[in-house]
């Protein structure tokens, strides 16, 4: 008798594996060396990020987040997401509030992609999964949420204003977010599996 196999389901089984695996990354040098570096380069990415409007940018941090996510797993990664959220609100403060609420976005956007990229060979369909998944729960979900709380503007309208710009940024960002996975994931094929 043949085995069905449901690679989701498969995925959601190693869940568990995956995550106390990654807890390693912690007790590792390199993991927290390779991790600050990338942190850095997020900050420093931060610098080049587009303004439309006070609730409407367009930014590259999540190259840097996705890479490190790919080589430090999803812990580590988002521990370091929230580090670099203060990081990036003492460097550049475009007036807007300090909220926790975006912290926690930047700790979940790196656990997100961990998920999706530690550990696990780097596909296009992998890619738009991770970007869809970020995209959905924290740029059209947490993020309209944290704004209509500070600055009491209704929900629906801060979504509706955001779904346009992500429906076309989909694309774009998981092209670019693929080409530079694939690209690191030559450079270190030990880290992956």
């Amino acid at each position: 008798m043949q085995k069905i196999r449901v690679p989701l389901l498969q995925e959601l089984v190693a869940l568990p594996a995956l995550v106390s695996g990654s807890a390693r990354e912690f007790k590792s040098t390199r993991a927290i060396t390779g991790g600050a570096m990338l942190s850095a380069l997020s900050v420093i990415l931060n610098q080049f990020t587009i303004f439309f409007s006070q609730l409407l940018r367009v930014g590259f941090t999540f190259l840097a987040v996705g890479t490190s996510a790919m080589l430090f797993g999803p812990l580590l990664t988002g521990a370091l997401g929230a580090i670099t959220d203060i990081l990036k609100y003492i460097v550049r403060n475009d007036g807007g509030a300090f909220f926790l609420g975006f912290t926690f976005n930047e700790f979940l956007r790196g656990f997100l992609y961990g998920l999706f990229f530690y550990r696990k060979r780097i596909t296009p369909a992998r890619v738009v999964a991770a970007q869809l998944t970020v995209v959905l729960v924290i740029n059209l979900l947490l993020n309209p949420l944290w704004l209509s709380i500070l600055y009491q503007d209704a929900f629906g309208a801060l979504v509706a204003m955001r779904l346009a710009k992500n429906a076309v940024m989909l694309p774009i960002d998981s092209f670019l977010l693929y080409f530079a996975l694939k690209k690191i994931a030559v450079l270190h094929p030990m880290r992956l599996a």
